[in-house]
């Protein structure tokens, strides 16, 4: 069992509190928006619990379920309250035609908000390949990448917990590329696959 703070309200947030829950997790639920806090919250069951808005989070991990840029400016106004915790960015900072990324070539929203977390804080990328209903209904592989084993173990422990495989793809510069999966993944969807119905994973062979 794990222990979730989930900070956002919509339909990611709501993906993964529902898996969260059904695998016994402890989740909070934190928003600006009190009543769709609270709502999200009663939706989810299972002693789902409706937080404050900048208060310490009381789950050791803290899951963005944001826009992409929303992400760092939420942990810069949550500063010390996130020390000692790992953060969960899961965005995908595409830019307005879904061709390219939004931000430079050499970094990443986890990158970024890794800059501004307090001391103590990490930064795992995860989830971002995975479109929401895929999540809510299959099986699919959650990759990670963070600089620090022992918030990646945390990550894959919760991850396993809500039925799911993780593979760790290495430190928290990798979180770029894991971006551009994600934009792979969109492109897949418009093009040759034809539907969200799928999700990115890995084929081990035999030998």
């Amino acid at each position: 069992m794990s222990s979730i703070t989930i900070i956002g309200t919509g339909n990611m947030a709501r993906a993964i509190g529902t898996r969260a829950v059904a695998g016994g997790d402890s989740v909070e639920i934190m928003g600006r928006d009190r009543s769709r806090v609270e709502g999200l919250a009663q939706a989810l069951g299972g002693g789902a619990t409706a937080g404050t808005w900048g208060a310490v989070p009381a789950g050791d991990i803290v899951v963005m379920a944001l826009l992409h840029d929303g992400v760092v400016p939420v942990v810069a106004e949550y500063g010390d309250a996130l020390t000692g915790k790992v953060i969960v960015d899961i965005s995908n900072p595409f830019n307005a035609t879904f061709d390219g990324l939004a931000h430079g070539d050499g970094t990443s929203v986890a990158q970024e908000a890794a800059k501004v977390a307090p001391s103590g804080a990490s930064v795992v990328k995860a989830f971002n390949t995975i479109f929401r209903h895929v999540l809510e209904s299959g099986r699919p592989t959650v990759f990670i990448a963070g600089d620090d084993a022992r918030a990646k173990a945390e990550v894959a422990e919760f991850i396993t917990g809500m039925g799911l495989r993780s593979l760790d793809v290495g430190g928290v510069t990798m979180a770029h590329w894991l971006e551009g999966m994600g934009l792979v993944t969109v492109g897949l969807a418009g093009n040759g696959i034809g539907h969200g119905n799928f999700a990115l994973g890995v084929a081990e062979l035999a030998g």
